[in-house]
């Protein structure tokens, strides 16, 4: 599934190379020449994923890093730091300062792919095409459908992706303002209850096949998705 990443390089080249090779493999990119314009366009919406070179001028890809996992609303965002520092205690210090994972240049355009795939898969499910199921019901990401007891479910495109990120996330309770930065961007301004309506459509699309029960509500806190219904 195509991801929002940032891409964090000072150098023009390497920036451009990444950045082409991802559009290629159907991912947008954003791009920023250092962790100050990097800020600023987070402060902007969040992308699904950041590559940060360690060497930046000024603040450091490290520091980025650190100051990103410090705030409340950056510290989930999946990082991958880009570096030419191999050494174990390099490494180290990458991942202590938040990286998801490191890769070391010179890199290979598969290999990077590969390690954000991995990373995407491991903090961010939603954004893959891999298929989830639950209790019966299956969603198909690449396909963009659903089934329960193996028979196809209708839903609109903002219950499929409320639903893929419930899917991925089963058993946590979420909030109405967590759903709305997950499945409809940090960056779009829309009311709370919003989410009380698609949460009922979802219901209603998943009744035919019984599967309705599974999304809970959390009096006080927000919705669940489970596989152990009460």
């Amino acid at each position: 599934m195509p991801a929002n990443i940032l891409v964090v390089e000072a150098e023009p080249a390497i920036q451009e190379l990444i950045a082409v090779n991802l559009e290629h493999a159907g991912h947008h990119v954003i791009r920023s020449n250092d962790a100050e314009g990097a800020l600023g366009i987070v402060r902007d919406a969040l992308p699904d994923l950041l590559l940060i070179d360690w060497m930046l001028p000024g603040m450091s890809g490290v520091a980025l890093a650190r100051q990103l996992r410090q705030e409340e609303r950056t510290k989930q965002i999946p990082i991958i730091l880009l570096t030419a520092r191999g050494t174990e205690t390099d490494k180290i210090a990458g991942l202590e300062a938040g990286a998801d994972d490191y890769v070391t240049k010179p890199f290979s355009p598969r290999e990077l792919l590969a390690r954000i795939k991995a990373v995407l898969r491991r903090r961010a499910p939603q954004m893959t095409d891999d298929p989830v199921e639950i209790d019966g019901l299956r969603l198909e990401p690449a396909t963009h459908r659903v089934y329960g007891a193996k028979k196809p479910l209708e839903l609109g495109p903002t219950e499929f992706r409320l639903l893929h990120f419930l899917m991925t996330h089963a058993e946590r309770v979420h909030s109405r303002p967590q759903l709305l930065d997950q499945v409809w961007g940090d960056h779009v301004f829309v009311e709370e209850r919003t989410v009380d309506v698609h949460i009922r459509r979802l219901r209603k699309a998943l009744e035919p096949s019984g599967h309705d029960h599974l999304v809970e509500t959390v009096r006080g806190s927000g919705y669940r998705f489970t596989a152990s219904p009460a």
